[in-house]
């Protein structure tokens, strides 16, 4: 039996089709697929965002949002089921990391839902902090 491992290729600010990016966030966020345009979101309002391309096929994709200063923000964290927990998610953070502090960013924050604990903490390296929501 032949086992071909495929590259993972990771891009900060890769080319990406919004189209592709909303059909990853409707699997990824379970919600049907619209027509949001995530080109035009990203580039009026991120400091950057991560492509993770399987060949030709968009795999994972993460958006670093910013205040146009030292603070990036980490949205969006997207994997296709088929590529979970083959460290592609960790990778994205990773970059998206590398990004921001290029960048000259001085803080990266992500907030996340209970279950991704040990991944944002552990796996990625983020730091509990205290922090504030209104659900508007």
């Amino acid at each position: 039996m032949l086992t071909i491992c495929r590259v993972i290729k990771y891009a900060w600010r890769g080319e990406f089709d919004s189209i592709e990016v909303e059909s990853l966030h409707a699997e990824c966020f379970d919600h049907p697929p619209d027509a949001w345009d995530w080109s035009g979101q990203v580039q009026t309002h991120s400091l950057g965002w991560v492509c993770a391309r399987d060949a030709a096929r968009l795999v994972g994709w993460v958006n670093v949002a910013w205040d146009g200063g030292g603070h990036a923000f980490i949205l969006d964290t997207s994997v296709t089921a088929t590529h979970r927990r083959r460290g592609v998610a960790t990778a994205l953070i990773a970059a998206a990391t590398a990004g921001a502090r290029d960048a000259g960013c001085e803080w990266l924050h992500v907030d996340f839902e209970d279950h991704l604990i040990d991944f944002y903490f552990d796996a990625c390296g983020f730091t509990p902090t205290n922090a504030g929501l209104i659900r508007l």
